[in-house]
């Protein structure tokens, strides 16, 4: 069937047009007069900035232009803008980056070109996530598919933790097969894409002798980049303190910081003394919180004894996004719940990550960085949080992002707020629409 929308000149249309257009021109998506250049791109207007590394926490402007910061600063002329976006009553942070997560999608068995990875741009910019770093998915054998196949293609911009293990997360035996974890290779390999791999992970393995972690470590020496260690097993012969105060370098990373499977927790309830001890030697802890590595009976009593994350991310995949983690909002979400200050949430989701990494480009709002921002509401009601063991702990606070925003390009939208209003007499398609 064919259906014919009513002609422009139909009573409807003339009665109803003007004040379409009145009400267009006074929207936050109107442009300046098409003979004048905008000297903004996008401006983001009154909404709450908090831009942890230049100190910024108040209500002001951001704006962008070419895909860069231009400006942030109250009472920019929204004349001067293409678009410009109403964010009163939110909060306007740089693009969240999430230090842990699985990307290298395909179609085998695992985390290496595997169905338990997700494709990024599905998932990051939903939850405000602009820069996604994959934690060891790939090896120095396959870097080169997952660059080509992942990275290259992605809106997100994705950077990478080359897995000490040639296959990289590719399963079962190949994960404890020493001889494919090979620190040369590795740092070869980390070497030739300077800035995209930003350190060397270590993952899975169920052995009792320390080869995976000292050469990822030889590995890093080499590159000049950290380490994060996902510890594997729980092994009496490699005991965690030992992991924390003489294996690894100051700036290397812990993750899965809360999990409780490796001995985080002591029996008497407390953290276990060597993670302090680690924090005080320079190692930095990351939440990792993934399908089976975050436990509120760890996680509460830590933040009660002031022990908090240096950084925030998933360890995103299929099986965590689809059960207590979801998404980083949520996981940030958590940390308010858990007593975090906002500012240090943030703070623990883009410059501190940044930093982690040696990508001091990124997770600001200076002028000439990437226009990569997130704009948030923080929602007050009744939520409820779950760990990764099935306990629910009640929260009053949840973050929701409803703007993304990547190299000045609006690649998540929740509310339509750069959107222009519609009403009868605007169309937005053709005059005669197939069904």
């Amino acid at each position: 069937m064919r259906s014919r929308s009513r002609k422009p000149g139909s009573l409807l249309g003339r009665a109803v047009l003007p004040a379409v257009l009145t009400l267009v021109a006074g929207t936050a998506g109107a442009a300046p007069a098409a003979h004048a250049e905008a000297a903004y791109d996008l401006v983001i207007r009154q909404g709450h900035v908090i831009d942890p590394k230049n100190g910024i926490d108040a209500v002001t402007d951001v704006a962008v232009k070419d895909g860069k910061i231009a400006k942030v600063g109250a009472g920019i002329d929204p004349a001067q803008a293409a678009r410009t976006v109403d964010a009163s009553g939110k909060y306007v942070t740089p693009g969240i980056i999430d230090l842990h997560a699985h990307l290298f999608t395909g179609r085998n068995d695992a985390y290496a070109a595997g169905v338990l990875a997700v494709a990024p741009d599905g998932f990051t910019f939903r939850s405000g996530v602009t820069t996604a770093v994959d934690t060891g998915s790939a090896g120095w054998k396959n870097f080169g598919e997952f660059k080509k196949y992942v990275i290259d293609k992605s809106k997100t911009r994705v950077l990478a933790f080359l897995n000490i293990v040639g296959r990289g997360m590719a399963g079962g035996r190949y994960e404890q097969d020493l001889s494919d974890m090979r620190a040369g290779p590795a740092a070869r390999t980390a070497k030739k894409y300077p800035g995209v791999i930003v350190g060397i992970k270590t993952a899975h393995y169920e052995g009792m002798d320390w080869k995976p972690v000292e050469r990822s470590v030889s590995a890093g020496e080499q590159a000049n980049i950290p380490v994060m260690v996902d510890f594997g097993s729980n092994r009496p012969e490699r005991p965690l303190a030992q992991l924390l105060t003489e294996k690894l370098r100051p700036g290397d990373i812990y993750t899965h910081a809360y999990s409780g499977n490796r001995g985080e927790l002591g029996q008497d309830g407390k953290l276990n003394p060597g993670m302090w001890a680690g924090r005080k030697r320079g190692v930095l802890f990351d939440v990792g919180h993934g399908g089976g590595s975050f436990a509120w009976k760890v996680a509460v009593p830590g933040m009660k004894e002031g022990f908090t994350p240096d950084t925030l991310s998933t360890d995103l995949h299929v099986t965590s996004m689809n059960s207590g983690m979801k998404d980083m909002a949520n996981v940030m979400s958590k940390f308010l719940v858990l007593g975090m200050p906002l500012k240090d949430v943030v703070a623990a989701s883009t410059w501190k990550s940044a930093q982690s990494v040696k990508r001091a480009d990124l997770g600001h709002l200076s002028v000439g960085a990437p226009a990569d921002i997130a704009v948030f509401n923080l929602d007050k009601g009744a939520f409820g949080y779950t760990d990764s063991f099935g306990f629910k702990l009640a929260g009053d606070q949840k973050l929701t992002c409803e703007l993304t925003v990547r190299a000045g390009e609006v690649v998540w939208d929740l509310n339509g707020m750069t959107a222009k209003p519609w009403a009868p007499g605007l169309g937005g398609g053709g005059e005669e629409q197939e069904h």
